[in-house]
């Protein structure tokens, strides 16, 4: 079996009014009830570790399928979101979507528990025997970590939205104190012409 992850960043313009804000995330939130949508979280970032990334926001979604990911984009109720409440307070989005080859238990992560997002930006000349390489060290990253309760990792479907970002992962910590330790491979840096890492916690009671 396996799931498919939807990440997508948000970069709020400095000036905009936090009811607004309030709006966009609580438009988001509502998202959560639409038939495909296995978990859903949003809020503010915690913390971005890399300089070219400025994103304020995340949404992390689960979904049983392409199809159902979909449907959730097209549903009258997500498109009404994004018009309404998302773009005029955003400067920028970005979106990266993968299958798993694994099913995360639980579907949702646990209240207060942390996310790690990264997405990695390949160089020209990496082919497949590289990609799966690094999808192999990403995948090692559990055994070797303390406090990793789930990874999943993947290669974007989605094309449009991410900025040549072609790789993505998320690990899930036990709280932040065991996502400040976790470190990553340098191995896989030689490979990279960018990457993206944001931290986000889970909030104390989410809506599944």
């Amino acid at each position: 079996m396996s799931i498919v992850e939807h990440v997508v960043l948000f970069k709020v313009k400095d000036d905009t009014d936090q009811a607004k804000v309030d709006s966009m995330l609580n438009g988001l939130k509502s998202l959560a009830s639409l038939y495909p949508v296995l978990h859903l979280t949003v809020g503010p970032v915690f913390r971005t570790r890399s300089p070219i990334s400025n994103y304020t926001h995340m949404l992390h979604c689960r979904y049983k399928s392409k199809e159902g990911l979909n449907a959730y984009s097209a549903h009258p109720d997500h498109v009404r979101v994004v018009k309404e409440n998302v773009l005029p307070v955003c400067d920028d989005v970005m979106a990266v979507d993968w299958v798993t080859d694994n099913v995360p238990v639980p579907l949702s992560p646990p209240p207060n528990s942390t996310i790690k997002v990264t997405f990695l930006k390949l160089k020209e000349n990496v082919n497949e025997d590289v990609k799966s390489d690094i999808l192999g060290v990403i995948k090692g990253i559990k055994e070797g970590a303390y406090g990793v309760q789930q990874i999943t990792c993947g290669e974007n479907f989605s094309p449009a939205r991410a900025k040549g970002f072609s790789i993505a992962s998320i690990a899930v910590f036990a709280g932040v104190r065991e996502m400040a330790v976790a470190k990553g491979n340098e191995k896989v840096r030689d490979h990279l012409n960018g990457v993206i890492v944001v931290d986000y916690v889970m909030p104390s009671s989410s809506k599944l």
